[in-house]
């Protein structure tokens, strides 16, 4: 059934193929193709594939959820899907399907959720019918708690890790001190089990004033989560302010840094009023860090056969207009490339495909879900 999946994607992707469709560029291992399989989508910000030959789900922003089915049509927006606080940059988020999707259909969603006069990022599952047309009972299953947003920085990712642990990468709502408290859910990454419970091994359970679904703190606003396929680490990214986006591998516990240690300044010019410098004793180093932001957004390791240089090769979408490639050389960044700023787009999610190749999204009022791939020799 994956090589039917496989081969459908590859004849409805193939109808995109047309000369008129293609655009080549160059780059350090070789002419890189992009081509537009779906347009006229709403600020896109998620994919998932489905199996066999079922397509793949993609959110917009405003709230929609919709089905790309293996024949490359677009559905109308799916029922069942939550309502959600869509101002700013909230809405409809991240997709990920439930580790057992084969037997269970569960679709996850993660969602902007007004409250309290303000908006928090939430996170709910429904089951997928049959047919592709709905959510059937849909459950929310956390909250970020307070709901302290006025319309930014709700992150947020979702991923399953391999013993099937939901982590959601989250934002600090714009309210820096946040990510500090541990009895707030604000600039966390959160664990859970896949219905929702608190895992009893989580580092704060039954610690006073800490939450206990917190894994690690001390992150801003986070938008690319990732599962290493070759040793299972997750891998998570943020944004800094003006400058310090950085890539960290989170530990059970450990204090991320912001906004006490930052490598950014204030969109003001200014320095972060809490910071104390680039490190501070007590938090972790950035694994990764840019002094200038590219605006990072989505992330995706690439382990397929398809291209083999482009294997081992961690690949983030940048809404400045670039996809950026780093090789790797076991969890170290050895080397980074920067891609496609020739198409001036905002890219929100990349994705590798079970055809090998990559799909991006381009948040826009019109975006676009491209597919990406190097040119045979």
């Amino acid at each position: 059934m994956r090589l039917l999946m496989i081969l459908m994607l590859t004849g409805w992707l193939g109808q995109a193929m047309a000369a008129e469709n293609q655009r080549e560029y160059r780059s350090e291992e070789g002419t890189v193709q992009v081509e537009e399989v779906v347009g006229g989508l709403e600020n896109p910000w998620a994919l998932a594939f489905l199996p066999d030959d079922e397509g793949m789900l993609i959110t917009e922003r405003p709230g929609r959820l919709r089905l790309l089915n293996g024949q490359g049509e677009l559905s109308a927006p799916l029922s069942g899907v939550p309502k959600v606080y869509a101002q700013g940059q909230g809405g409809l988020l991240d997709v990920a399907l439930s580790p057992q999707f084969a037997t269970d259909r569960l679709v996850y969603l993660s969602y902007a959720e007004a409250g309290d006069g303000k908006a928090g990022t939430a996170v709910g599952r429904g089951r997928l019918s049959t047919d592709g047309q709905r959510l059937e009972n849909f459950q929310r299953i956390f909250q970020q708690q307070p709901k302290l947003s006025t319309g930014i920085h709700f992150g947020s990712r979702l991923v399953f890790d391999r013993e099937g642990y939901l982590f959601i990468a989250l934002g600090e709502n714009n309210q820096r001190p946040t990510a500090q408290d541990l009895d707030k859910l604000q600039g966390k990454l959160v664990r859970l089990h896949a219905d929702g419970r608190i895992p009893d091994d989580n580092p704060f359970v039954g610690q006073a004033g800490a939450r206990a679904e917190i894994w690690s703190y001390g992150h801003r606003n986070q938008q690319g989560a990732a599962l290493d396929p070759r040793t299972g680490k997750l891998w998570t990214h943020e944004h800094g302010p003006r400058g310090g986006d950085e890539i960290n591998i989170p530990q059970p516990g450990r204090n991320y840094g912001w906004p006490l240690a930052t490598h950014g300044i204030n969109y003001s010019l200014l320095p972060i009023p809490e910071a104390k410098g680039k490190s501070v004793p007590g938090t972790e180093a950035p694994h990764y860090v840019w002094q200038q932001s590219p605006a990072i957004s989505g992330m995706a390791f690439y382990a397929h056969e398809r291209f083999p240089a482009w294997r081992n090769n961690l690949f983030i979408g940048a809404l400045k207009g670039e996809l950026i490639r780093l090789q790797l050389d076991g969890d170290r960044v050895v080397h980074e490339e920067r891609l496609l700023g020739e198409l001036g787009k905002r890219i929100r999610d990349v994705r590798q495909g079970p055809d090998g190749y990559l799909y991006v999204l381009t948040d826009e009022p019109s975006g676009s879900l491209l597919r990406i791939g190097l040119k045979p020799d």
